[in-house]
């Protein structure tokens, strides 16, 4: 849970401290927001080894060649002195995944508050999470000696971060895996911050004389970035007049000062969005967005109710002729999905009555004659796996059965389909084991949706058109437990794998299984959807 760090060395003990649980309860908020995009994004844009901007390929903390969704860009630190000369990605990149932060104060302060949060911090979970970043953000201006006061978390998040910023990943052949962090609108004592910490914690400078790709406008002398090192953890950072911007590399700064002026302007009621591009994210998300017949706009909201984060729904633009109908999901429907799904798409689609190759082109097209049309309810369940290694595990449960014949055409690539017909619905998975859960919940010989929380059933149930729901709990615990038996693997594949994991794991994936179900529901209101948030 502990992101790389390029900057060698072991850091120092994490010490204790109230910023440890601001940030344990931040990055458990993002974490929810964007775990689905991360994984996304990691496995979405692989492409060859990337280069860094020294030109290297990109290589891991370890110093080894990186590759696949594993690659991280990795800078070699220019020498102190003399700003050292950045070598410019010759390809652009384009946002593929931002969080937006209307309210940097208001969350910051419900999190802090969170029992949740609290409790977790004092936990392996909690101390995992932070790991050496601790003792960077817990360092005090006065130890450094500098003109600032209080620990450099207050000063980041208290100051740097107290406007609304961006939070985005970029796709591309030059992408870095993390963030940059963009606040367009710092404000004079933002600003003043700044440059009070950049006096203490720069270590060195490069200079960037054009924007990656040559998208993008830079001044005259070039962009200047530096980097700020504490306790052995470095940050990228740099300024222009209008503009601030953070990165674990460079490159990724760079990006995020070419990125053209954002407006962050909070829709009402609304305090974090994610939104997302589907074109840098390749075919599978474009198909599907034109499918839906929905625009690029399209967002996934959240505000703060009290102590917690808490989900407000999906808005933004559709088709002039939606695609998309209204409806509540079935009954059947919810009692063929297993309680434990950690994530499930539903849709209301439009589509002609007659299901062929030819027809769906010329429909979606727009450039065939009009049809009759049916709503068809359609679902896809997904268990995201922490291990590259594992299959993968996503289901289609289509809610006319009738259609299994042309499904079949549909759906007749290269990767083989279970198929069978439950609860009133045709099943296609990925694996014989996914669709086994499915027909275990179908005969009421495990727990399905209906036996959820009442608020989740009651949200699932009213009228909508897109539905999003994430079991948070079972996401990340999985999610960790995978990632921690990955690495035990890749330690050592000679010995044989420990019958159980070490207590503190099987304790951070417990403690992680209690968090909630968050759901998001749009419905067609003529050219957008209205959004609703549910949730347990």
């Amino acid at each position: 849970m502990n992101p790389p760090s390029p900057a060698p060395g072991a850091p120092p003990p994490a010490p204790s401290g109230p910023p440890k649980a601001l940030l344990v309860g931040i990055g458990v908020a993002v974490l929810v927001v964007v775990a689905v995009a991360a994984f996304f994004i990691g496995r979405g844009t692989s492409g060859g080894p990337a280069k860094g901007p020294d030109g290297q390929v990109s290589s891991g903390p370890s110093g080894t060649s990186g590759s696949g969704q594993g690659s991280v860009l990795q800078a070699l630190p220019p020498a102190p002195g003399k700003p050292g000369q950045m070598q410019v990605p010759t390809e652009p990149v384009r946002p593929a995944f931002w969080v937006d932060v209307y309210a940097p104060g208001k969350v910051r302060e419900a999190l802090a508050g969170n029992a949740w949060v609290k409790e977790q911090i004092q936990k392996p979970l909690g101390k995992g999470f932070v790991g050496g970043w601790a003792a960077f953000l817990d360092t005090r201006g006065e130890d450094l000696g500098g003109g600032f006061q209080g620990a450099v978390f207050d000063v980041m998040a208290g100051q740097l971060l107290a406007a609304p910023f961006r939070m985005v990943w970029f796709s591309g052949e030059n992408r870095a895996g993390t963030p940059a962090l963009i606040v367009p609108e710092p404000g004079n004592a933002t600003m003043a911050a700044f440059d009070s910490m950049s006096q203490v914690v720069r270590r060195n400078e490069l200079v960037a004389a054009a924007c990656p790709g040559g998208e993008g406008e830079a001044p005259s002398e070039g962009f200047t970035l530096q980097r700020w090192l504490i306790a052995e953890q470095s940050l990228w950072a740099a300024r222009t007049d209008d503009k601030l911007v953070f990165g674990r590399h460079p490159a990724v700064v760079l990006q995020g000062l070419c990125e053209g002026h954002l407006d962050l302007e909070a829709p009402q009621g609304v305090d974090v969005e994610l939104g997302f591009a589907p074109e840098p994210l390749g075919r599978e998300a474009q198909l599907l967005t034109h499918i839906m017949g929905v625009a690029n706009g399209i967002r996934l909201q959240f505000a703060v109710d009290g102590k917690r984060l808490v989900g407000r729904g999906i808005s933004g633009p559709v088709a002039d002729e939606p695609r998309l109908d209204s409806a509540p999901l079935s009954d059947e429907l919810l009692k063929l999905i297993p309680e434990e799904t950690p994530v499930l798409l539903a849709l209301q689609l439009k589509l002609p009555e007659q299901l062929d190759k030819d027809t769906l082109k010329a429909f979606w097209s727009g450039k065939g004659a009009a049809v009759p049309l049916r709503t068809r309810q359609v679902a896809m369940v997904w268990t995201p796996r922490g291990d590259s290694s594992l299959p993968t595990e996503v289901a289609l449960l289509w809610g006319r059965p009738e259609d299994a014949a042309a499904l079949g055409q549909l759906f007749s690539g290269p990767n083989t389909m279970e198929s069978a017909t439950l609860c009133g619905h045709h099943v296609l998975a990925s694996t014989p084991d996914v669709l086994a859960r499915l027909r275990k919940a179908c005969e009421g010989k495990g727990p399905n949706l209906l036996n959820a929380a009442a608020p989740v059933v009651q949200g699932l149930r009213a009228p909508g058109s897109v539905s999003f729901g994430v079991n948070t709990g079972r996401l990340l615990g999985m999610l960790m437990a995978d990632g921690y038996w990955s690495q035990v693997t890749q330690a050592d594949s000679s010995k044989p794998r420990p019958s159980a994991a070490p207590p503190e794991i099987e304790a951070a994936r417990r403690e992680l299984e209690t968090l909630p179900y968050v759901g998001l529901r749009g419905t067609v209101d003529g050219n957008r959807l209205v959004p609703g948030g549910f949730g347990s």
